[in-house]
């Protein structure tokens, strides 16, 4: 008699173990692996990986004090990348919710996917384009004797706000489908202005919605390299430190043990997010 025959349930169980589940076990395995490895050093020497358990690279980490700047400003550039794209999807998402007709909500919402259909490089050498020294931002802005904020941080912040756009507007829209409007009325009938109603009633009961999105934003602004290299300059983020320490200077330890201040530091957003009902939205 075979092993199947004896526990009929074995297969059964092994076919309907939810995909999820192995996607978190190897989630969760590579994180294992990313943990230890930040515990290894690099040999100043032959460059090679000491597998001797060590706490130097976290030490390197919080003392020296350009890894501390740089993990401030990530930190800083995400939390705005946030709060723009908050600002710019709220009457978007409310418009598309609570004005719009059922079509136009259709082709609202094409419109807000088409972009995540567009390749990351195009939008983000797009936005390169743009913000130059002779791109059509600094041609409008020229009239008026402005200029193009040229790149940097607040190119950084530009294009990221701008490709994490979508990620915002969706959450904060089906959140705000579930709003009745009867609510509206009696806020109406109470004698509550559009506005007071917008701050009274509609902004407290999407606030989770407005959370999930910014666990998106946050997370993706956080983990960012790429765009910080194209419109970027100078400047860098903890991406650019992991990238530059796993690619060009093989020091993956270092790299690793980088790699860990954006985990916790999501940790303990989504840990303040769960507590608002925001993951309950995603």
């Amino acid at each position: 008699m075979s092993l199947l025959e004896r526990r009929p349930g074995l297969r059964v169980g092994v076919l309907l173990t939810p995909p999820m589940l192995w996607l978190g076990v190897a989630y969760l395995g590579a994180l294992a692996a990313l943990l230890i490895t930040s515990l290894w050093t690099q040999d100043d020497f032959t460059g090679t990986i000491q597998r001797a358990w060590t706490l130097e690279n976290f030490r390197t980490l919080f003392t020296v004090e350009v890894y501390r700047t740089i993990t401030v400003r990530t930190i800083a550039i995400a939390a705005l990348v946030t709060v723009v794209d908050v600002v710019l999807a709220f009457p978007i998402a409310l418009y598309m919710a609570k004005v719009a007709s059922p079509r136009l909500q259709r082709l609202l919402v094409i419109a807000v996917l088409m972009p995540l259909w567009a390749s990351y490089l195009v939008k983000a050498y797009a936005w390169r384009g743009m913000l130059s020294a002779d791109g059509p931002i600094a041609w409008i802005a020229s009239p008026f004797g402005l200029g193009t904020p040229g790149y940097g941080l607040v190119a950084t912040t530009i294009t990221l706000a701008y490709l994490w756009l979508p990620y915002m507007i969706l959450p904060v829209y089906a959140g705000l489908e579930r709003v009745p409007d009867s609510l509206f009325e009696a806020s109406a009938d109470l004698g509550g202005g559009a506005w007071t109603t917008i701050r009274r009633v509609v902004v407290p009961m999407a606030f989770p919605a407005i959370v999930a999105g910014s666990i998106f934003t946050f997370s993706l602004s956080m983990g960012d390299y790429i765009a910080v290299k194209i419109v970027g300059g100078t400047g860098q983020l903890l991406g650019n430190v992991v990238y530059d320490n796993s690619s060009t200077a093989n020091n993956l330890p270092f790299a690793a043990a980088v790699a860990t201040v954006p985990i916790v530091v999501m940790l303990g957003y989504l840990a303040a997010a769960r507590r608002t009902g925001a993951l309950e939205n995603l």
